[in-house]
This record gives structure tokens, sequence and C-alpha cells, in this order.
């Protein structure tokens, strides 16, 4: 991968993760379209750690109260009753205890499921099919959801369901963004409120993940995949354009329905069938890569 492959991809990368659409399956098939072919569950990792920095960037005042809050409750210094030590009285904290509740899917389904998702999942056949299925739930969840309630309603169940459904995005084309808005709009949250919370539950799972992967490659690189330098400059793109995407996406969501991204993925769904047909793309991802 050369300089201006990795900036292409960096730019995918930030234009595409807060967005419902999937940011892995857009790198999964731009890669392969301009020649690096596959660039890889770990390159796809490493370079969300560019937008997740762009998260704590934009949401570092909420980031802020929030471990603030979490740490006097931990501390009791609202007394020793368990309940307030969970947040029980106190919004931010709660959030927080939340938040690590909704990241418990996705690490123990990411480790349980680890080789799949860096082979069998990435099948592009596979990716197109997950780009319709949730194009059609996420218009319906748009359609048929309450949109009444505000974070502050949040509960542990619904902290589990939202893990849940970020969980699914380990499938290129379901799209961690999607998934947990999804899932937000069928329990009633706002478009904004699933949105944000989004944001925020993607931090530990995608940071967790991308440093993971990161000192993995650096001590056992896999054959053919994208270098430091390429990866370094993708990760630094998608920061800054995943910045300003955040800004958009929050003005976008409070005031226009999901459609025009449910139309997109059914678009692209449906481009991918047809190019795998006429054998522009090859659907890799078959089988599990031997040592």
């Amino acid at each position: 991968m050369n300089a201006w492959e990795a900036v292409l991809l960096g730019l995918v990368q930030g234009l595409t993760e807060f967005l419902p659409i999937s940011s892995s399956a857009h790198l999964r098939i731009v890669g392969e379209l301009i020649g690096s072919q596959d660039p890889g569950a770990a390159f796809t990792a490493i370079t969300q750690i560019g937008t997740e920095t762009a998260v704590l960037l934009y949401f570092r005042r909420d980031i802020a109260r929030i471990c603030a809050a979490w740490w006097r409750s931990v501390r009791g210094e609202h007394g020793t009753d368990w309940k307030a030590r969970l947040g029980k009285h106190d919004h931010d904290a709660a959030m927080a205890w939340y938040i690590a509740l909704g990241s418990v899917p996705i690490v123990v389904l990411g480790l349980l499921f680890q080789d799949a998702i860096e082979n069998t999942f990435r099948n592009l056949y596979l990716t197109a099919l997950m780009l319709a299925v949730f194009a059609l739930l996420l218009g319906w969840a748009d359609r048929v959801g309450a949109k009444r309630r505000s974070l502050r309603e949040l509960s542990p169940g619904q902290a589990v369901a939202f893990g849940f459904a970020q969980a699914l995005a380990l499938v290129p084309g379901v799209s961690r963004s999607g998934g947990t808005i999804t899932a937000g709009l069928l329990m009633g949250f706002t478009r904004e409120a699933a949105a944000r919370y989004s944001f925020l539950l993607a931090i530990p799972a995608v940071m967790g993940s991308g440093f993971y992967q990161l000192f993995k490659s650096a001590e056992e690189p896999a054959p053919g995949a994208p270098g430091a330098g390429a990866t370094l400059i993708a990760t630094l793109v998608a920061f800054v354009v995943g910045y300003f995407v955040i800004i958009a996406f929050l003005k976008i969501v409070s005031t226009f329905s999901y459609t025009p991204f449910v139309v997109y993925r059914l678009v692209l769904a449906a481009l991918v069938v047809l190019l795998l047909l006429t054998g522009v793309l090859e659907p890799g991802g078959a089988t599990a890569s031997t040592p």
C-alpha cells in the first residue's frame, strides 16, 4: 500500500465510521478496488483508533464529567449506599457503568469469534447481505421507533441490548453505529440520543481492539498487511476527517430521517453483488488463514 492509497483509505474510514453504513465494509471494498486487496481486520481496527480519538476530542467535556462522576461514586463520596456507588442518583456515574456493561458483549464475542472475524466474516457476499438486511432494519426502526426517550432514561437492560447490537458490527456490513442506533430507535430513544450513545459506547471496544491489533501486528505482522507508515497515514487522515463527520452527523440526525442511509446501503449492496458476479471483486474471506 502506497501513501496515496493510505490517504484514500483513511478518508474512507473517517467518512464512514460514524455513519450507519459500515466503515469496515467500505475499507474491505475500496481496498480491493484500488488494487491493495483486503486491507485486513487489523488495519481496520488500527485506523479506527484515529476516528475514536476524534470522539474523545469532540466529547471531551462529557467524557471528563462522566469519568469524574464515576470516580466519586466508586470512592463513596455520596455515602455507603450501593445504589449511589452504582450511580443510581447520578446520571453521569450511571452512564460510565452502562458503557462498561454495554462493552462486555463485543469483548466476549470478539474473543470467541476472532478467527472468523479476521477471515470468514470478511466474505463480500456476506458483507453485501449485511448491508441490505441492516438497511431494512434501520429503516424499519426509524419508522416505528417512538423517538421520545433521552439517555437519562437508559436502564442496565437497555445498556446490554445496545452492547449486543454493537457486537453485530464484528461482521463487516452491519455498521457499529448502524447497529446501536437501530437498537436505540427500537427501544424508543431519539435519533440524537441513540447516535450520541453509540459514539460513547464504541470508545472502550474500539480503542481496546485497535491497540490490541497494533501490538499484535508489531510483534507478528500479517503477510501482505499494509506497512506501519501506510497505517499511520490512514489513521491520521481518519482522525481529521472523522472529527468533522461527527459534527455534521449529529446535526443531520437531529433534523432528518435515516432514509438516505438506508437507500445508500441498499444501492451499495446491489453494486457489490454486481461487481462480484462480473469478477471485478473477489469474495475472499471464505476460509481461515493457515500458519
